[in-house]
């Protein structure tokens, strides 16, 4: 591809705003650039590589320009429609919402685990759930080497996940105020209900992370269970993850797989725990508190922290769009 033209679709977001840095950090070639909001934030200026842009108010009369590369993260609705627009013009839409993440005809892709699927696109991507992002860097390479055959995640989330509503209802309870994003205050606190709860009892998060770890691994059968936390941290999500696998290991042997994979950060004793106040800002996924499952066969526990907002989010969408290039 030649020097694509980008466009970002939330550019004012939290995960737009992380776009434009990381664009600019790694030097992503771009012709040009266009930023789309909404009205609240039209023309308003973006300063991206040392030129100012003006916010285009996002709405189909305007999203007429030349686009190659879109990047999307302004809710499944805004996804809904304008990603499919963008495809049938000839570009790609890497979209950060649920909404295509689960059709089948649609790749959803994290680049150390499955960049081949990028092949099959029909000009939309899905860059998938934060917490399951992360969780499946460090899942992929055991899975290869191990064969997993079942995961039981519990996770605890920053409420940057939640978006800027969600940080101000962490920044504004701290000094006393209720809450406006979450249903229950979470400063000094924990919600163990992250998104809807659905008819079987599991939150609309749980499954996502349920059904996109088979779908990104390629194994539609795999047990894996999930119990989504939101925790009053601003920034990185922590999950700890038990793996059981189908063929045996010596924990040595889970180390060094994890040490050589792609994206993968092992601090485990004597090294720092990896926490998030120390992962914010980083582009990698830490692992620590690598240890066998005594009650199980063939089973380990692990913690697994990542800047969410970053490899997470935006990260993890331009690393797709490189693969376009």
């Amino acid at each position: 591809m030649k020097k694509p033209n980008v466009a970002i679709v939330g550019a004012t977001g939290m995960v737009g705003r992380q776009f434009i840095r990381i664009l600019e950090e790694r030097n992503f070639p771009i012709d040009n650039i266009i930023f789309y909001a909404s009205a609240r934030s039209a023309g308003e200026v973006i300063t991206f590589r040392g030129q100012e842009h003006k916010i285009i108010k996002l709405n189909p009369e305007n999203f007429d320009r030349p686009i190659d590369i879109g990047l999307f993260s302004a809710g499944g609705e805004i996804s809904g429609v304008y990603a499919p627009i963008l495809a049938a013009r000839g570009g790609v839409a890497i979209d950060n919402s649920s909404k295509f993440r689960m059709d089948p005809a649609v790749p959803l892709v994290v680049p150390e685990v499955n960049a081949h699927d990028v092949a099959w696109h029909k000009g939309i991507i899905a860059n998938p759930n934060c917490s399951t992002i992360q969780a499946v860097v460090a899942l992929a390479p055991l899975h290869k080497r191990f064969g997993i055959t079942r995961v039981v995640y519990n996770t605890y989330q920053a409420v940057s996940g939640a978006g800027m509503d969600g940080w101000m209802d962490l920044e504004n309870g701290l000094k006393g105020e209720a809450p406006r994003k979450f249903a229950h205050p979470i400063a000094n606190n924990i919600i163990p209900e992250v998104d809807v709860i659905s008819d079987d009892g599991y939150t609309l998060e749980e499954l996502k992370m349920i059904n996109e770890t088979r779908k990104i691994l390629g194994a539609p059968d795999m047990k894996v269970t999930a119990t989504c936390v939101r925790v009053p941290v601003f920034n990185g999500h922590s999950e700890s993850i038990n793996v059981e696998f189908e063929n045996i290991f010596e924990v040595e042997q889970i180390v060094e797989t994890l040490a050589n994979a792609a994206g993968v950060v092992v601090q485990d004793a004597p090294h720092p725990i990896p926490m998030p106040v120390n992962v914010s800002g980083t582009d990698e996924v830490f692992v620590g508190r690598i240890r066998r499952d005594n009650s199980a066969g063939n089973a380990i526990n692990m913690w697994v922290v990542a800047d969410n907002i970053r490899k997470g989010a935006a990260l993890n969408a331009v690393q797709i769009a490189e693969l376009l290039l």
